[in-house]
């Protein structure tokens, strides 16, 4: 039996990918929200943690995003070393290529650091 000193959480952020299912309600347009308030990442520079909510609005087509692997696919960012522009970006493309929604927003609003609050909305139509 092999030593794995990695912890379950580890192993299971390491293997995740984002999954969809399909929108049993297509004959209608609705609106899905998600608030993550416990993101985080790595400044690029300084290597310190950066802290955000991360908001998620969109409309669906023919796909929706299961919640657990969006909770693993968001929690993978701990360790990344990113932008606050970059991380918002990636969410939204990783999201779009997934879902192909008829209208998704992606807004990471950064805890203030070094006397700045940074807010970043990206938006994309299908």
């Amino acid at each position: 039996m092999a030593d794995d000193t990695r912890l379950y959480g580890e192993i299971e952020l390491e293997k995740s990918k984002l999954e969809s299912f399909d929108n049993r309600t297509q004959d209608r347009d609705y609106e899905v929200k998600f608030t993550c308030p416990e993101f985080t990442c790595l400044c690029p520079r300084s290597g310190f943690p950066d802290f955000a909510t991360i908001l998620i609005k969109y409309r669906p087509k023919k796909k929706c995003v299961e919640l657990k692997s969006l909770k693993l696919y968001i929690n993978q960012f701990r360790d990344h070393k990113i932008y606050h522009e970059d991380v918002t970006n990636m969410i939204l493309s990783d999201l779009v290529k997934l879902l192909d929604p008829k209208f998704i927003e992606v807004q990471a609003d950064f805890n203030v650091r070094g006397n700045i609050h940074t807010l970043v909305t990206a938006q994309h139509e299908g």
